[in-house]
């Protein structure tokens, strides 16, 4: 969440350039209905602005850990006096990031913490044979390099955060959309066969109308 015009936009095109999918409110209000919406898709990660024009970042941060969300959040601020790093931090912060930072800086502390979120402490996923790079954006099966296209490599990461469990078709279409506009299931499908014929037809298994599991 950012108020800031120039700055929401370049962030997000910064992100976007990652390989980060993102969708950008700019009041807490805005927040809370994205969230609240009910085709709404669970965050990986949220960057929170705490100079909003309706609210205190602070005190939707606090309301958010309230009522239970536990995506993982990075206070993304001007405020750089210690007592607000520390605020911001015990409210429930994951991580709390001083403005201006370098997008690669940024983009490091957002897979940092939903690494961490999911149980993951470095960039490389090993799911029996497979190895997925995150930082590098590789893929390796049984050691041999396997090319993905960035959308396919996209679903990959997805499914590999719940290995061994369902991926919704729901979930995919809206955490991979850009600007929160979701993919079309036939385009999504499209990408998973594409995906799974480079992997192998068994090691991505779909409940019909349901989703995905990648399985090792």
């Amino acid at each position: 969440m950012e108020d800031d015009i120039e700055l929401g936009t370049e962030t997000q095109r910064a992100l976007s350039i990652r390989g980060f999918t993102s969708v950008w409110v700019r009041s807490a209000r805005d927040a809370q209905n994205q969230w609240q919406a009910p085709d709404a898709a669970p965050f990986d990660c949220i960057l929170l602005d705490l100079g909003l024009p309706d609210n205190d970042g602070m005190t939707l941060l606090r309301d958010w850990r309230k009522n239970g969300v536990r995506a993982p959040l990075i206070v993304l601020t001007a405020r750089d006096a210690l007592d607000a790093r520390v605020a911001g931090l015990n409210s429930g912060a994951d991580d709390y990031v001083i403005k201006p930072v370098a997008p690669d800086e940024l983009a490091s502390r957002i897979q940092a913490v939903t690494r961490r979120s999911v149980g993951q402490t470095h960039t490389q996923w090993v799911i029996g044979d497979l190895e997925i790079d995150q930082s590098r954006r590789e893929t390796r099966l049984a050691g041999q390099t396997v090319q993905l296209s960035p959308r396919e490599f996209d679903i990959l990461i997805e499914l590999a955060k719940r290995a061994g469990q369902v991926v919704t078709k729901h979930h995919l279409a809206r955490a991979l959309s850009p600007l929160g506009e979701p993919l079309q299931f036939n385009t999504l499908e499209f990408h998973v066969h594409n995906l799974r014929r480079k992997l192998d037809n068994g090691r991505i298994e779909t409940l019909r109308g349901i989703g995905y599991a990648l399985h090792p």
